[in-house]
């Protein structure tokens, strides 16, 4: 892959994020560096119930609106098949809450332009600075990260993480079949039985910037339960 003439997608799925979203784009326009790559962002306004739609309208910025709510999955999918339908070589997932800092972009990119990765993940527990959750969040990404490596036989520490890059064959595989409650782990066990190469890159994290996380307490251990059966299933 020739960096210079690499495609990069920024997919940055948004539900009601009317409070964020226009300054992560302003952030993102301002602290990309495209000297080794082109870059281009794809908002997914995934059927927001407040002014989400009406920002991007009156920013002009790049969107696509969806119909009816598909959820993160679903949303994050819609962005894969706009990527893979349009020739990019690599696509970047970002939340559109204000949690991820684009100044990692170029970190994320890196190992994949290099050939020493398929897929890159932004990682708040590597340097352990930064916003790091809360100690139940915590502890349910510890649990699945241990159940990962346990099927899986990879160590990776932030799987939940919504931060990460995919080149082209990652991400014609994701435009066709994704995981679609909460993907972000499920995902990793599929990459990790195609022996995809995964790699972690240290990461800065913010709280977010606006808007309420659809995870409480109840529906994180839920979401522990669920995302467990359903790493299993992968695995077999």
């Amino acid at each position: 892959m020739k960096s210079e003439l690499c495609k990069v997608l920024i997919i940055i799925p948004a539900y009601n994020e009317e409070e964020s979203i226009d300054v992560v784009i302003r952030n993102l326009q301002e602290n990309v560096n495209e000297n080794n790559y082109q870059v281009d962002y794809l908002v997914i306004n995934d059927c927001s119930k407040d002014r989400t739609l009406e920002v991007l309208e009156e920013g002009s910025r790049s969107y696509v609106s969806l119909p009816i709510n598909l959820g993160i999955g679903g949303g994050v999918q819609c962005g894969y098949l706009y990527a893979k339908e349009n020739g990019y070589d690599i696509a970047i997932q970002m939340d559109g809450d204000g949690q991820h800092d684009p100044q990692y972009i170029d970190d994320l990119v890196k190992p994949i332009l290099n050939d020493e990765a398929d897929m890159t993940l932004g990682s708040r527990f590597i340097d352990k600075e930064g916003f790091q959750s809360s100690a139940l969040r915590r502890f349910g990404i510890r649990f699945l990260s241990t159940v990962i490596q346990c099927v899986c036989g990879i160590k990776i520490k932030d799987v939940t993480s919504g931060f990460r890059a995919v080149n082209r064959n990652i991400l014609e595989d994701f435009a066709d079949d994704y995981a679609q409650d909460y993907p972000e782990p499920e995902s990793l066990v599929v990459c990790a039985k195609k022996e995809y190469r995964i790699k972690e890159v240290a990461v800065v994290m913010r709280e977010r910037q606006g808007g309420e996380s659809s995870i409480s307490p109840f529906r994180s251990v839920y979401y522990m339960i669920k995302v467990t059966i359903a790493i299993l299933f992968r695995a077999m």
